[in-house]
């Protein structure tokens, strides 16, 4: 099992708190391997500290992260494994986030399909605050014990569990909740919390006692449910934050809201927030309400923002390794946000980063030659070779097409390209 979980390890993630990298654990792999199973089997091994990290988030704050060392790592790894078979079976269907063969753009799509389809009228969108710092140990504990009755293995989740965190001024914490967003096994731990705090509840008691039909769908702690009767609605919202008090959790309030959602009764201001994508209803050509979706503001302008410092930062680079990089971040956010029906928000981040391209290319020092936006529309001398692919929501059976070196006119239909930078730029150094 651990040389097993030594395959799928990420032999390039940072080093924890004792500096060892995968490189150098790997030249004595199998003697290291044997020997940290012999601690396991004589009960010796110890968790280290976990090394705490800070990534900045788009509002502004910062979010924790906790990297392990390598070899806790590796026993983690085996023991997600081992979790998730166990777990697996038992999950419901609502539940998206950190399962194999599940992604947010199969959240996004059924969520999709309940609203446009069924007789939903009312939603409420809620998120929990911290929710990764706030996971009772006891609880957690107390929900694994319902499927393992194997006190040394419930043993090695408490050492992680109660494992110190090493802050960047060498300040040592010890948690008294909260698993380390960051750790191999927190995610499948993060599941088993919110399906026995959460998922059962609401699909045994909120579900039974409702007048009409009632739905969630949750992506790890970000969730939205819709509800055909607004009293069943009101009702839930208010019995949510005694609910996940009981847990141990809170309900972040600015993310958390009830509201009219429905075809029936358009109006301003009818959207949320969910996995990224803002949901909304619009008339199609025929006047029917349809069910939209398209990058959420705050997304798009946080994606705005890292592009258009990165672009800064890379423009001294040759004209090839230039647009190899923008492309990379394009494609990362073509494959995110390139679902059906959101050409429009596609096409119009790619319009402003060719803006920002234009504006910052033509601002490095040097004698370099500068551009005019027909050179950079045109590729220059250089013929263009498109190449063709598909990256959109491939649960819905179709995609976006992406042009690699697109020459498509900024007149066409949104949906129609959503092209990458091309890499024949003339005068690009």
């Amino acid at each position: 099992m651990i040389y097993h979980a030594w395959e799928s390890l990420n032999k390039g993630a940072a080093s924890g708190v004792d500096h060892v990298t995968a490189e150098a654990y790997a030249e004595d792999l199998q003697g290291n391997i044997q020997r940290l199973v012999e601690r396991l089997k004589t009960k010796r091994y110890r968790a280290k500290l976990v090394r705490r990290v800070y990534i900045p988030k788009e509002n502004g704050k910062q979010r924790p992260l906790g990297i392990p060392a390598l070899e806790d790592r590796l026993v983690q790894s085996a023991v997600t494994k081992v979790l998730t078979a166990i777990h697996e079976q038992d999950f419901l269907e609502c539940s998206y986030g950190y399962r194999a063969g599940r992604s947010a753009h199969d959240a996004v799509s059924e969520l999709t399909r309940e609203l446009q389809f069924g007789p939903y009228h009312t939603v409420v969108e809620a998120d929990i605050r911290s929710f990764f710092g706030h996971m009772d140990h006891d609880w957690l504990l107390e929900m694994l014990k319902q499927r393992i009755d194997d006190r040394a293995f419930l043993g090695l989740i408490r050492k992680w569990l109660k494992a110190g965190i090493l802050e960047t001024d060498g300040e040592v914490i010890h948690p008294e909740t909260g698993t380390p967003q960051g750790g191999i096994v927190s995610p499948i731990l993060a599941n088993v919390y919110l399906h026995y705090a959460l998922d059962l509840w609401f699909d045994c008691v909120v579900k039974k006692s409702c007048r009409g039909k009632a739905v969630l769908v949750r992506y790890a702690d970000d969730w939205v449910c819709a509800f055909e009767h607004e009293y069943d609605a009101e009702r839930f919202y208010q019995t949510l934050p005694e609910r996940l008090k009981k847990f141990g959790l809170e309900v972040a309030d600015e993310k958390t809201n009830k509201l009219l959602f429905s075809r029936r009764c358009l109006r301003k201001g009818q959207r949320f927030i969910f996995v990224g994508f803002e949901f909304y209803w619009e008339k199609d050509r025929k006047g029917q309400p349809r069910m939209k979706r398209r990058t959420a503001p705050k997304k798009l302008q946080g994606a705005s923002r890292r592009i258009k410092a990165w672009i800064k930062k890379a423009r001294h680079l040759s004209k090839r390794d230039f647009v190899r990089g923008l492309n990379r971040r394009l494609t990362g956010h073509y494959n995110y946000f390139g679902i059906i029906g959101n050409g429009h928000s596609i096409n119009r981040f790619y319009l402003w980063v060719m803006e920002c391209t234009f504006k910052w290319l033509n601002r490095r020092g040097g004698k370099r030659q500068s551009f005019t936006r027909e050179t950079l529309a045109s590729g220059g001398s250089r013929p263009v070779q498109e190449t063709a692919h598909y990256c959109g929501n491939a649960p819905e059976g179709v995609g976006l097409m992406v042009l690699s070196c697109a020459k498509a006119s900024m007149t066409e239909e949104p949906d129609a390209v959503i092209p990458h930078v091309r890499d024949c730029v003339g005068g690009a150094g």
